[in-house]
């Protein structure tokens, strides 16, 4: 589903904040993408959702080169970033219609997907609400029931954990999953590493711009903790994790 080849990205012509990256995430399979601050994770991951441009290497979704095709592989991939942007001056409800309208969904399609969505994550009551008056965690909210319905080949996340409450993160967890029973994949990073190692089945840990380890959950573990994996590596770099 995506494909990362040589890929490399500095600032200004400066260090790399990203090195020679080549990984890949299979079809079907939720990969976790690791690493300390400053590593270059949300770099990357906005390199793959085409917004940050990048000169050498290649990034392919679906088959899909995103410098070279960028509007087909935008087509099937959602990105979620950190902090995610949403329009304050809107309701809820208006929002997601607004992305609706951008990826064309039916108005039958939209209204299944948004009662779904919204009633799992119990935003249905709020959605005629201005978004300016959501907590963090309801915009957060907001933001993945906007990617979700969707319904994306590729859904890339980054730190989505941050600012959900419990239920929250199980039904994310659970929409993840079913996005991957159906033949798509997800890609997130995440600070959580014991999330990580329980709902991904490929790790992958970057630390200075550099893949270090990368395949599949248990053998990246072994008889070890993701924690234990990832904190001997920081070390071995020098790095505070």
């Amino acid at each position: 589903m995506l494909e990362i080849r040589d890929f490399s990205k500095s600032y200004h012509g400066r260090k790399k904040a990203v090195d020679s990256l080549t990984f890949t995430v299979p079809d079907g399979q939720i990969t976790g993408f690791i690493g300390h601050n400053g590593a270059g994770k949300t770099t990357t991951l906005r390199c793959v959702a085409g917004i940050l441009e990048f000169r050498e290497g290649t990034i392919a979704i679906d088959g899909y080169d995103i410098r070279k095709e960028p509007v087909k592989a935008k087509q099937v991939t959602a990105f979620l970033p950190d902090n995610p942007e949403l329009y304050d001056f809107m309701t809820g409800i208006r929002y997601l219609k607004f992305v609706a309208d951008l990826y064309r969904l039916p108005a039958d399609v939209r209204t299944q997907r948004i009662g779904r969505y919204a009633d799992a994550f119990g935003m249905t009551k709020v959605l005629g609400s201005p978004v300016s008056g959501y907590s963090h965690g309801m915009k957060q909210k907001l933001a993945l029931i906007s990617a979700l319905i969707r319904a994306p080949k590729l859904l890339v996340l980054d730190e989505p954990f941050v600012g959900l409450d419990p239920q929250a993160a199980f039904v994310m967890k659970q929409f993840l999953k079913e996005i991957c029973s159906q033949g798509g994949s997800v890609l997130f990073s995440t600070h959580v590493l014991e999330v990580a190692e329980k709902l991904c089945d490929r790790i992958a840990i970057i630390r200075d711009g550099k893949l270090v380890e990368e395949g599949p959950t248990g053998q990246i573990v072994g008889k070890e903790s993701l924690e234990t994996v990832f904190m001997e590596l920081a070390q071995e770099g020098g790095q505070d994790a």
